[in-house]
């Protein structure tokens, strides 16, 4: 099926992130002071599963945090920490520390979001339909925690044809350097 349903629909996806709702100045002064990683319980490392409740992922996420992941929220193009972001390593939600994407297949899109070709690993990420605010696209959620990330389209680069779409807050980044130095630990 085509992630685009006509160049009108193409149109309105583009323009949609900027009337849906978006974090506010206010929330990114809040975002600096909380973890962002939750800690697991024993019964979740076992079967890999992430599940809270809404009070238990307000207390572990800051507002921002809370707002996309949880509630499926969007920020505002051009105002997250990684859409202009060069580093080596990989991309982790936030909510939980699911390896999601490596850096080395970021590109640079020019829709305002950090975009990448393609998840680190299959079944990284669940694509979910979404069909709010009148058209339909893929939906991106953490496979671990439900985490909402972003979307995807097919309008990426090769070797995929993919663009996923990720929010910033949604993301937490994890040098090369530091991986390796766990790994061997």
């Amino acid at each position: 099926m085509k992630r685009y349903l006509n160049t009108l629909t193409a149109a309105v996806l583009i323009a949609a992130p900027l009337a849906a709702p978006t974090v506010g100045v206010a929330d990114k002064a809040k975002s600096a002071v909380k973890p962002t990683i939750a800690p697991r319980t024993e019964d979740e490392r076992a079967s890999d599963r992430v599940v809270r409740s809404e009070e238990e992922w307000r207390a572990l996420l800051t507002a921002d945090q809370f707002y996309i992941t949880r509630l499926k929220g969007t920020e505002k193009p051009f105002s997250g920490k990684y859409n202009d972001f060069k580093g080596d390593g990989t991309f982790v939600c936030v909510s939980c520390g699911n390896e999601l994407f490596d850096s080395n297949t970021k590109f640079k899109s020019g829709t305002g979001w950090p975009s990448f070709w393609e998840p680190i690993a299959p079944g990284r990420v669940v694509e979910v339909k979404d069909a709010r605010y009148g058209w339909v696209r893929i939906e991106i959620i953490c496979n671990r925690c439900d985490a909402h990330l972003g979307h995807v389209f097919d309008d990426g680069p090769r070797p995929t044809g993919l663009r996923y779409c990720i929010n910033s807050i949604a993301l937490d980044f994890v040098e090369t350097e530091k991986i390796e130095k766990e790994k061997k630990e």
